[in-house]
């Protein structure tokens, strides 16, 4: 998510992922405020065992790309 306010964008996909007792993390990374930080977590994330990145933006949807 590209800022806190996407959360609601996002609710359904995390109620669905509980409901299949799919493990995720839950992160907002703004491709725009903090580029570096959207870099490092996403280049990161096999380590921490991540398969998929689902990304939502709201009003920008540079994020998903």
């Amino acid at each position: 998510m590209g800022s806190i306010s996407d959360l609601e964008t996002m609710q359904g996909a995390l109620e669905i992922l509980d409901e299949l007792g799919v493990p995720y993390e839950k992160k907002v990374v703004s491709a725009h405020r903090t580029p570096r930080m959207m870099v490092e977590y996403a280049s990161t994330a096999k380590l921490r065992g991540l398969e998929v990145i689902i990304a939502g933006a709201g009003g920008a949807a540079h994020l998903p790309g």
